[in-house]
């Protein structure tokens, strides 16, 4: 095992960095910089290695050449022999590119030379490293990353016609190389922008199409397109075909013409304008673009796609007088790197505004600023405690809900001298202005007074291990469910983005070893809980918080009551589907995402009638669910405040691997478990602690005509509930009286 600091200087002294990306027919060559100071033969005994973001699959490319650049910097060349592993790359959705370095005592040797290590003799420098000298075999592996932007990797793009998917190489923000797996579609680039006095935008781009050479032709049409938020075309020209015979020179290795792939238009922004002349906040629209193509004498249209914007494609702000009064006109490029134009009221208090905001936003993203609000927090801990102040957070701020809600509400009625605030995330603000609650900005200035002061800390998920907790706080872990599947140190790997297992449990440890007192909902848990958790201090075994609403509102009032107020038929029964996110199905860091494999179609048939589903998707997935098709059937509830509510009004549950049905149970209603991938999430991503198979209180069906049959099923039985929930519920819900609340404030707050 390699430490931290070992890696620290070993990807110092070795810095590999991408400098070229050509390919050819059936083989990528990719060049690879490496510091001048390596041995040339170390060099050679590098490895190309190329992992799938899941960690499931993985290939090696040995070094084929090693020569010097004209800066004296080793450049390594490897070859990338598509013919052994196309097939596979189109069978995972993200690659991502490594270099497998050997670490052995010579390469040690090397980093104490040239990195000036502190003089203390060998032992000390391989212990102090976290080397064991006698690991020869020990290997590193390094995020392969450009040595500053390169051309897009679009024209490299494979299409495999058995799948009609398509392969294409990019770089992320931070230059790191991969590969992603996608629908055919059109790839449509924007390389200049300008905007005249006149207010004429002039574009310039190119679009990328790897299925067949329709670009060869003068005659292939683009159009483009403006849309609002809700793809609205709001206006729409047709672009003058330009020659880019640049890009089939790139591209000619592949055999690709791109004659005819340039596209260069004039749109007057005045009319645009004005049909926004009334805005008083700013408007967003986007572009797109769409390719017509003749194919076998019959056009065919490309779905529009959105344009991305080259890095420098900014064009800065114009004003604009409109009917008296300003409006300001940018094109600039988002976030996602697409083609933007933004219409807003313009003054000059304003502009003054943004520009300090702006300016403020920079500082505040800044390292340096980092390290000081941080450090900050560790100072002010050592104030004086405010003995009866109680501060909660659900769900990193976003919510009203779960266990800190039902400890608030019990506290704010029966403990009036505790003064209780929330912390709440910026963007969710105006939830816990409509609940009337107290609360402060997480991260504001006032929120780091009350949390380095407060004497209690209460929250359902981890908090950042920079919150060092002052030696006077009281911490109050309620956590979020029942486990089902592993959980932290009895996971045997991490498949999350932006950490590995090791990282994981040390960090996982670090966090729990904070936490004063741990709620657990039964005996089961708290065993879990303290092996997974590596929990030593005091677990308050009491049953959760949240389902004491469960017990004391089951009655018909407050079901109709709920589905009033959120707009649901009271004469349907209500179909609550709430599965769990996959650790492998990501964007990025923090932002994963959830493939619907339910049919909804094939429900709303065969169901609506009678029924109606509500959708409630884990609080880790990013994606909005577009369910403009099923109106009236299917309605997302994602962020729905508070998920016992919709339990609530449910007439049974259908949901996979997620907790919700430990809590869902204590309302003895029937539940179907869809687990379409169950054999993945059970052997490859988490595992489960108990025979979740042999002993789900429901049955467990995997396509969406069993999901149909069983509910027809539990129709027929007057929706009795499976024959194994007894003991079920015996096992898990017998803690659970209402009263959960109660006991926990009662031994946490005395």
């Amino acid at each position: 095992m390699i430490s931290e600091q070992a890696e620290k200087y070993i990807k110092k002294l070795i810095k590999p960095r991408i400098t070229h990306f050509e390919a050819s027919p059936g083989q990528w060559s990719i060049s690879i910089r490496f510091n001048p100071e390596i041995d040339e033969q170390y060099i050679k005994r590098i490895e190309l290695f190329v992992c799938d973001r899941f960690g499931d699959a993985t290939f090696h490319f040995p070094i084929d050449t090693v020569t010097k650049d004209d800066d004296e910097f080793w450049v390594a060349k490897v070859l990338v022999q598509l013919s052994s592993v196309q097939q596979h790359f189109f069978n995972r959705e993200f690659w991502d590119f490594f270099v497998s370095v050997p670490v052995d005592q010579s390469l040690l040797n090397q980093v104490y030379a040239e990195l000036d290590v502190d003089q203390i003799d060998e032992a000390e420098k391989v212990s102090d490293l976290g080397v064991n000298a006698e690991v020869e075999s020990c290997k590193l592996n390094i995020r392969l990353r450009a040595v500053k932007p390169l051309q897009p990797l679009d024209l490299f793009s494979l299409y495999d016609e058995e799948k009609d998917k398509m392969l294409v190489p990019f770089y992320t923000k931070k230059k790191a190389l991969s590969l992603r797996v996608e629908e055919v579609h059109v790839m449509a680039r924007i390389d200049h922008a300008a905007i005249s006095r006149h207010f004429m935008l002039n574009l310039e781009g190119h679009v990328v199409f790897p299925i067949a050479d329709v670009l060869s032709k003068p005659d292939v049409q683009k159009k483009l397109m403006l849309v609002n938020s809700d793809e609205e075309v709001i206006a729409e020209w047709r672009a003058e075909n330009i020659e880019r015979l640049d890009l089939t020179e790139a591209a000619q290795s592949l055999g690709r013409n791109y004659d005819w792939a340039g596209f260069s238009l004039a749109i007057d922004l005045k009319p645009i304008a004005s049909q926004f002349s009334d805005v008083s906040e700013p408007t967003y629209l986007y572009f797109r673009l769409e390719l017509t193509h003749n194919k076998n004498g019959m056009l065919f249209s490309e779905r529009p796609v959105r344009i991305l914007a080259r890095q420098k494609v900014i064009t800065g702000r114009h004003i604009i007088k409109m009917d008296g009064l300003k409006k300001s006109l940018t094109v600039k490029r988002n976030r996602n790197n697409s083609l933007a134009f933004r219409i807003a009221p313009y003054t000059l208090a304003d502009a003054a505004k943004g520009k300090v905001r702006r300016g403020l936003n920079r500082v505040k993203k800044s390292k340096a600023f980092t390290a000081v609000y941080h450090r900050t927090f560790q100072l002010l801990s050592h104030l004086p405690v405010k003995q009866n102040l109680v501060m909660f957070e659900s769900f990193f701020g976003r919510q009203y809900s779960c266990n800190p809600r039902a400890i608030y509400e019990y506290m704010r009625d029966h403990y009036p001298e505790y003064q209780l605030v929330w912390s709440a995330n910026g963007n969710y603000t105006e939830l816990f202005e409509q609940h009337q609650l107290p609360y402060v900005k997480r991260f504001s200035l006032k929120w780091l007074m009350l949390m380095t002061r407060a004497n209690y800390w209460v929250t359902n998920v981890r908090l950042p291990l920079w919150m060092s907790k002052p030696k006077h706080t009281v911490y109050l872990q309620t956590w979020h469910g029942t486990p089902l599947k592993r959980l932290a140190l009895d996971m045997e790997e991490v498949h999350m983005p932006g950490t590995n297992t090791e990282k994981y449990k040390r960090n996982f440890l670090a966090e729990s070893s904070r936490w004063d007192y741990l709620i657990s909902p039964n005996a089961y848990s708290s065993e879990i809980f303290s092996r997974a958790f590596g929990f030593e201090n005091t677990m308050i075994e009491s049953g959760y918080p949240r389902n004491d609403f469960l017990y004391q509102k089951n009655n018909r009032e407050t079901i109709d009551t709920i589905k009033d107020r959120c707009g649901l038929p009271r004469d349907k029964k209500v179909i609550l589907y709430a599965p769990t996110w996959r650790d492998n199905q990501f964007y990025g860091k923090g932002r994963y995402r959830f493939e619907l494999d339910l049919d909804l179609q094939r429900m709303k048939e065969n169901l609506g009638k009678d029924y109606i589903i509500i959708m409630r998707m884990h609080y880790l997935i990013a994606d909005q669910l577009d369910l403009s098709e099923y109106d009236g059937f299917a309605y997302d509830f994602s962020h729905y405040e508070d998920i016992s509510e919709l339990y609530m009004i449910s007439d049974l549950l259908i949901t996979d691997y997620s907790s919700v049905f430990f809590d869902f149970a204590n309302l003895k209603r029937p539940m179907v478990f869809f687990t379409y991938d169950i054999e993945d999430y059970r052997d490859h991503l988490r595992g489960f602690y108990f025979e979740f198979e042999q002993k789900a209180p429901g049955p467990l069906v995997t396509t969406t005509e069993g999901v149909i049959q069983a509910i027809h099923d539990i129709e027929a039985s007057g929706f009795a509930v499976s024959d194994r929930f007894d003991a079920f519920f015996e096992k898990f819900c017998s803690l659970e009286s209402g009263h959960s609340s109660e006991k926990v404030v009662k031994t946490v707050f005395k």
